[in-house]
């Protein structure tokens, strides 16, 4: 159902409301995800025509909003009303910034696509440079960046604020290089967006994820300086920050496949090494060493299980758990046998062995882990390749 206010067209979905204005056909799409913004987007929307006019850019705003009910729409219309190229999204039943984000490019029009916060976080005029840098030869993807040269965050953040920032950023270091991977400005091509692989972002940092399933090698980065939010209150909280390890961990899965979900599944095991000796200890104290040792193996077991279902193959979550700890029981003591067998068989059948049984019992632990990986993904966990 389509209905008209004052020249305004608003288009009525079952899950979204859609409010826009007949435009040009635009060469950037500007996308701003938003939830309860609408005190900030009559200073935005202004700030982006003027950065984008004074470039003489053709260019189009889509706000994308998670049904704030704060005015926002109302908000829109009137900017509408003010000549500003701007249409609003609303989502009824999604909620996200990143896949915010995601449908506001979906239904952008223009070649280069945008991305920033409606916080006023992100400066406007910074917009014509990042689609400079886009056209440069061979440049996939643009990021407004804070710590290259020239570019800044605000004197006033907290020293928290700067280490969260900072160990977030080392945290994606084995994704990508960049400087600022954690930044929400950036740019990039609709055919760089086309070639994307299973996009499935989680939390609030899309740009890591178009990075990496974009397969963007020639990356930009463009000085910014950042200032914090004038009205509202920031959504990032430590249910975020959790999101955002969840994110690097699925990210970390599809640039390395099974070499992460081993480097995890080792992570796992170390953990279980320590969990094994405590839990001895503490039943020592009370128990003989022949029951200690098996409850402990036992804990030890259920620990890495555990551990393994969340944390390595958290993918197979939904599938029946007594099922999968059967399997990964049996999967640990096969893998116990190899490692047994490998090590014995070495320094009883390879005579430079005899002389190294430390070497041969590290091979037999090397030959247990990686069966007992193989299995637990592919069987007791499930996983396809």
């Amino acid at each position: 159902m389509r209905i008209s206010i004052a020249g305004v067209t608003i288009g009525l979905t079952d899950d979204a409301t859609h409010v826009t204005l007949g435009l040009a056909e635009p060469l950037i799409s500007v996308v701003v995800p938003t939830y309860q913004e609408a005190l900030n987007l009559p200073y935005l929307i202004p700030a982006i025509s003027v950065a984008m006019r004074n470039a003489g850019l053709n260019y189009e705003i889509i706000i994308v909003d998670d049904n704030s009910q704060d005015g926002s729409e109302q908000a829109v219309i009137d900017l509408q009303r003010q000549g500003h190229p701007v249409r609003m999204i609303v989502r009824k039943d999604a909620r996200g910034l990143s896949s915010a984000v995601l449908e506001g490019f979906r239904h952008a029009r223009g070649e280069f696509l945008v991305c920033m916060d409606a916080d006023l976080s992100h400066p406007p005029d910074r917009i014509p440079a990042l689609i400079e840098s886009l056209r440069d030869s061979g440049v996939n993807f643009v990021i407004g960046s804070r710590y290259v040269l020239g570019g800044e965050i605000p004197h006033d953040w907290s020293l928290f604020r700067r280490l969260n920032s900072r160990i977030a950023t080392l945290v994606a270091r084995p994704i990508t290089r960049v400087k600022d991977p954690m930044s929400g400005f950036f740019a990039l091509h609709r055919s760089t967006l086309n070639r994307a692989t299973g996009l499935s972002p989680i939390g609030y940092k899309v740009g890591l994820e178009l990075i990496v399933k974009c397969g963007c090698s020639n990356i930009r980065e463009v000085p910014t300086q950042f200032v914090d939010r004038k009205y509202g209150q920031t959504k990032l909280n430590l249910s975020e920050q959790l999101n955002y390890l969840r994110h690097v961990k699925r990210l970390l899965d599809f640039k390395y496949g099974n070499l992460s979900r081993l480097l995890q599944f080792c992570l796992v095991g170390g953990i279980g090494v320590f969990v094994d000796l405590l839990t001895l200890h503490v039943l020592l104290l009370a128990l003989p060493l022949k029951i200690s040792r098996a409850v402990a193996i036992g804990v030890a077991m259920t620990s890495n299980f555990w551990l393994n279902r969340r944390l390595t193959f958290s993918d197979s979550r939904r599938t029946n758990w007594v099922r999968q700890y059967a399997r990964f029981v049996l999967c640990c003591s096969i893998g116990g046998a190899i490692n047994w067998s490998a090590s014995v068989g070495l320094v009883g059948h390879v005579t430079f062995f005899r002389a190294h049984v430390t070497l041969a019992a590290l091979i037999g632990i090397l030959s247990g882990t990686v069966s007992n990986f193989l299995m637990s993904r592919y069987w007791a966990f499930g996983l396809k390749r």
